[in-house]
């Protein structure tokens, strides 16, 4: 075995875990409605976001197990 393998899981290159769409997602909306001029909870939406993502890292790790 290459020393430069790892143990975990092969990544096939250029796909994304959907915990990774979705965050990146998240952070284009994010930046959409700070420009947008209308108002929202940064805090709450940081709160939600965080709590969806923790979710999908969940899954996505039963399906490694």
């Amino acid at each position: 075995m290459a020393a430069t393998e790892g143990l975990g899981p092969k990544k096939k290159p250029g796909v994304k875990k959907p915990s990774e769409e979705f965050s990146a997602y998240c952070e284009a909306e994010f930046e959409r409605r700070l420009n947008s001029g209308e108002a929202f909870s940064e805090a709450q939406y940081r709160k939600a976001m965080q709590m969806v993502l923790d979710r999908l890292v969940n899954i996505e790790d039963e399906g490694r197990a």
